[in-house]
């Protein structure tokens, strides 16, 4: 997939990638706002390693943000099942060096277009830590709500933190048949 935007692209991740995906990821202020099982300090093996995974899951739902032809950070899903089947988690993360340039917004908004457009699920959300008011911006530029306050739900660094809750949901709900609504209002056939 390659979606071309503004700012960046986003793109399928490349094996020539893991060079750069190493040399921005391994950052601390990086892996402070993202999950514990994002690699510090994150090495050239662990960027081989995400990218062999991302290139072969399907439905592809991790993408990489390339700016200038160097993959410089990545944005992705992660799909629910059993009743969450519908929805799924979107998550990004991005080098230090391209903070502040509107690419994560942009391609936040590009990502749940895509998210609506080619998966049938009906919500996205993200969690961002109590700390991370730009991610929040971020989602709210994005079109997310913020949807509520999980207080101290996630331990970083050492310190049990609250967790700030956002989605974003489909304009037309499904019918009753579990397929995508339809732009009247009335259910897919």
């Amino acid at each position: 997939m390659e979606i071309v935007l503004t700012r960046c692209v986003i793109r399928s991740f490349r094996a020539a990638d893991a060079p750069s995906i190493a040399r921005h990821a391994n950052n601390r202020k990086v892996w402070l706002n993202v999950r514990d099982r994002f690699p510090n300090p994150y090495t050239l093996a662990d960027a081989k390693k995400w990218i062999a995974t991302a290139a072969g899951a399907v439905p592809e739902t991790n993408f990489a943000f390339d700016v200038g032809g160097d993959a410089v950070g990545g944005i992705g899903l992660i799909l629910k099942h059993d009743i969450w089947r519908r929805s799924a988690e979107i998550g990004y993360w991005l080098g230090e060096e391209h903070w502040g340039c509107g690419i994560a917004t942009e391609a936040a908004r590009a990502m749940v277009d895509h998210a609506f457009a080619t998966l049938s699920i009906s919500r996205l959300y993200a969690g961002a830590f109590e700390w991370n008011r730009a991610s929040m911006r971020v989602l709210e530029k994005a079109g997310f709500t913020r949807e509520a306050t999980l207080k101290k739900a996630v331990t970083k660094d050492g310190r049990t933190i609250d967790l700030v809750l956002y989605a974003i949901v489909r304009d037309q709900p499904a019918g009753p048949g579990g397929g995508q609504g339809r732009s009247d209002g009335r259910p897919a056939a």
